[in-house]
């Protein structure tokens, strides 16, 4: 049911090995066979490159492996449940602007009802392209993070991460909600019941400097380190591969606020 990836890093970093390894799992030693997408911060801006088709069999995401160096990345392979259709406009991550800001997000899990819910609002700050219950779901957020921004628009970072752990609780509430979302400067993963995280400190890049980073993943790649599984309800935010907040949500197993 879809499998997410990113990494925050201190510096630019390549990812050849979790990015190959990551690849092979849309299709080939996973069940996501349709669709894939990679967002990487470069230069100030996101870009984003997916396809409607099996990530193991993209010639451009094999390429994307060896050339992305980025200090945030965002990537994702789908297994099309709501709805069983791989599109381009159905494939994560999906982009929009808000506040100011671009943001990504990609989303593993099911929650459909989250459709209905993002229809009846007022005041929706996007439209989904696509089809899927993701597309919502990030809508929603959205909307959440907008409401928040326009009453202190000179930000209240801790108040804002509050608000966003409050509506992804909600989402999650109806179904299965994991994601990973950014608008360029923090990495906010949020864990409803399947996902991954591995810090590591002082990692070499291939030119020898050291960078802070943390990957995160629906199920731990092969590499150094331990992965660490996510506490049911979670929400984790990083900055330049730093842990920036830590949020667990209250109505799950083991959570509290």
């Amino acid at each position: 049911m879809c499998e997410l990836f990113g990494i925050s890093s201190s510096r630019p970093v390549t990812a050849k090995g979790m990015l190959r390894e990551f690849r092979l799992r849309g299709g080939l030693t996973a069940d996501n066979p349709d669709g894939w997408g990679l967002a990487r911060w470069e230069n100030g801006v996101f870009h984003l490159d997916k396809e409607p088709l099996p990530a193991h069999q993209s010639a451009l995401f094999a390429n994307l492996c060896e050339t992305t160096r980025s200090n945030l990345i965002i990537a994702h392979v789908r297994k099309a449940k709501f709805p069983p259709v791989n599109t381009l406009n159905n494939t994560h991550p999906f982009q929009r602007a808000c506040c100011g800001r671009r943001w990504v997000f990609a989303h593993n899990g099911l929650v459909p009802d989250i459709v209905e819910m993002e229809q009846a609002n007022d005041s929706p700050i996007c439209l989904p392209t696509g089809e899927t219950d993701s597309e919502y779901a990030f809508c929603h957020l959205l909307s959440h993070i907008a409401q928040h921004f326009h009453r202190s628009p000179a930000g209240n970072t801790a108040a804002s991460f509050a608000s966003l752990a409050m509506a992804s609780e909600l989402i999650a509430s109806h179904g299965k909600f994991n994601f990973l979302m950014s608008d360029g400067e923090y990495l906010i993963a949020y864990g409803h019941d399947r996902l991954h995280y591995l810090e590591q400190n002082g990692t070499a890049n291939p030119d020898g400097t050291p960078a802070d980073s943390t990957m995160i993943a629906t199920e731990p790649l092969h590499g150094n380190g331990s992965w660490m599984l996510f506490e049911p309800g979670e929400l984790r935010i990083y900055r330049l591969g730093e842990m920036a907040g830590r949020i667990l949500t209250l109505g799950h197993p083991g959570g509290r606020s």
